[in-house]
């Protein structure tokens, strides 16, 4: 990503200003957390980063005995759980603010009581949680402890994460993208199933981040702000509400 962006501002297509940059602190990195960082600034090498986010808010410790990569494992396979506080690897994230490298720090995959503990001792509060949310799994206690802290939701599997392999999506659930009602208010707005699952996130005051390798949807996905759901069709999506995770890791 790095090597195709800084082609582009060489070649005077873009500036580095007109981009913004999020990556992630993954959970090996929780007691080297400027290390991690610093690894992500070389790997991009666009002289800083945007938003730089925790990835989890459990840590993982590399096993001598084990396997290692992502996700290390102990000897008998489980995986290798390190101890440490979100407030220590945060207070560490804290101080990449202070350097002219990373503009602004958040979280990913944090629960209502993990934000609530982290903002009492955080001297600088996370711009965003990034988390699984959508019509099936709509995080609304996880959205009133953000919102009340002024933390932004970003919702990631807004559409249902159709592209993840199997090991990340149960693919026995439903298909967000084939919901009867989703279809049929796509049908209504004359838009896209795809396109009324995003704009009932942005309706909600929730960023939302979906992905797509291809042209005509990514500029699809652009094109949700020239209609709005009316509030009986707000209320018909609410209703969809499943408490249902599609995400799992299987280890």
């Amino acid at each position: 990503i790095g090597e195709v962006i800084n082609e582009y501002i060489k070649a005077g297509k873009i500036k580095r200003e007109h981009v913004f940059i999020t990556t992630k602190l993954w959970s090996t990195f929780h007691d080297k957390v400027e290390e991690g960082f610093k690894k992500s600034l070389d790997n991009l090498n666009l002289g800083y980063i945007d938003l730089f986010l925790c990835h989890n808010p459990m840590a993982f410790e590399v096993s001598d005995t084990g396997s290692g990569g992502l996700f290390p494992t102990k000897a008998d396979g489980s995986l290798a759980f390190k101890n440490i506080p979100i407030e220590t690897s945060w207070a560490d994230m804290e101080k990449l603010v202070a350097n002219d490298k990373c503009k602004s720090i958040g979280v990913s995959n944090y629960g209502p009581k993990q934000i609530e503990r982290l903002v009492q001792k955080a001297k600088i509060k996370p711009v965003t949680n990034q988390v699984e949310c959508h019509i099936y799994y709509p995080q609304n206690e996880l959205y009133d402890v953000c919102e009340k802290q002024d933390i932004k939701l970003t919702s990631y599997a807004t559409l249902g994460s159709p592209g993840r392999p199997a090991s990340f999506v149960d693919d026995k659930l439903p298909i967000l993208l084939q919901d009867p009602v989703i279809k049929k208010l796509a049908e209504k707005y004359k838009k896209s199933p795809g396109q009324i699952l995003l704009r009932q996130m942005v309706q909600r005051g929730i960023l939302v981040i979906p992905k797509s390798v291809n042209p005509k949807r990514i500029k699809e996905n652009s094109e949700i702000f020239d209609f709005e759901l009316i509030p009986a069709d707000v209320k018909q999506i609410e209703n969809l509400n499943k408490n249902l995770k599609l995400l799992k890791i299987e280890r």
